[in-house]
């Protein structure tokens, strides 16, 4: 495995635990200021609309929990960039208790900024459990 690959595993790594701590800082971190996601249903979105998902109304709205688990496929690296896809499961419960389940694949491109891999593009293809 080389560096940029084991760089790679360790930024899902941290972008699942940050997630599941509701660290939505860390999480913001870990993409580019450019970043899209896609997904069905919606129309493209950037890094401040996934922020704004993230964050709860007020400091003291309960936030909802999340669970989940990122199976890596395959991960290439051309340079500067790189791609993936992986097969992804996530719980959300929501504040009043209701649980949301999805799966599916994702595919990624990465891109590296000063020395450090971040999510430039994301399209995640989940449907529910």
């Amino acid at each position: 495995m080389t560096s940029d690959e084991q760089q790679i595993r360790e930024l899902i790594a941290t972008w699942m635990s940050a997630t599941q701590a509701g660290d939505v800082d860390k999480v913001l971190s870990l993409m580019t200021e450019d970043v899209v996601f896609l997904v069905p249903g919606a129309p493209p979105f950037g890094k401040q609309k996934f922020a704004e998902t993230l964050r709860p109304a007020s400091p003291d709205a309960p936030r909802p929990r999340f669970e989940g688990h990122s199976e890596i496929q395959e991960i290439t690296v051309l340079g500067d960039w790189a791609f993936m896809w992986t097969r992804l499961r996530v719980e959300v419960t929501a504040p009043g208790g209701q649980v949301t389940k999805r799966a599916g694949h994702t595919l990624s491109v990465l891109r590296k900024t000063n020395g450090r891999w971040l999510l430039a593009r994301d399209a995640n293809m989940l449907a529910p459990a």
